[in-house]
């Protein structure tokens, strides 16, 4: 291996350790309103994927998730175990992964594009929800009205929030992080 290739491979590996850092500090900053908490979480999986590479972005949402089924308290509100994805929140855990390997893709992560970018968030976010609320709405056996009364409407709001302070956070560090 040539130097450059190393240092490339040392900067991702730290990247993505930060980004599992992130994302399991977003989960302690857990504020419940019913089965599925208000966290910052998906902010950090979907910004993990608007910098970092595809399989990268995955792979850090996949050791995050490996940590909290090992019984590491990184889920929401310090919990862990593989019980959580039998849980209300197993869905939204879950969809985690593609989630960020779409914004990924989408985003092309070289090119600063707010439009990519935008896009490329709003479908992570879309993954987030279109696996999570079913899987709600499964677990708890209830309507499709009360599931999305419970685990997606009250979010929406945070959830501009999170994408837009994602996509600026994004915007500004990707020219210093050359990945």
């Amino acid at each position: 291996m040539n130097g450059k290739h190393m240092d490339v491979s040392v900067k991702q590996i730290v990247y993505s350790a930060l980004f599992i850092a992130l994302i399991s500090i977003g989960a302690m900053i857990a504020i419940p309103v019913g089965p599925v908490p208000i966290v910052l979480q998906n902010m950090f999986v979907l910004l993990a994927g608007l910098i970092l590479p595809p399989a990268w972005a995955a792979g850090c949402v996949a050791v995050y998730l490996l940590m909290g089924f090992a019984g590491l308290p990184v889920f929401a509100g310090g919990t862990s175990g593989i019980g959580k994805v039998v849980g209300p929140t197993g869905g939204y855990l879950l969809s985690y992964l593609p989630a960020a390997f779409l914004t990924s893709v989408i985003s092309g992560r070289t090119k600063n594009s707010l439009i990519r970018d935008s896009v490329a968030i709003i479908a992570g976010m879309a993954v987030i929800y279109l696996f999570g609320v079913p899987w709600l709405k499964w677990v708890l056996a209830v309507s499709w009205s009360k599931a999305l009364a419970a685990g997606m409407y009250p979010f929406l709001a945070g959830a501009v929030v999170k994408m837009v302070a994602a996509v600026i956070i994004a915007r500004k560090l990707r020219p210093l992080i050359r990945l």
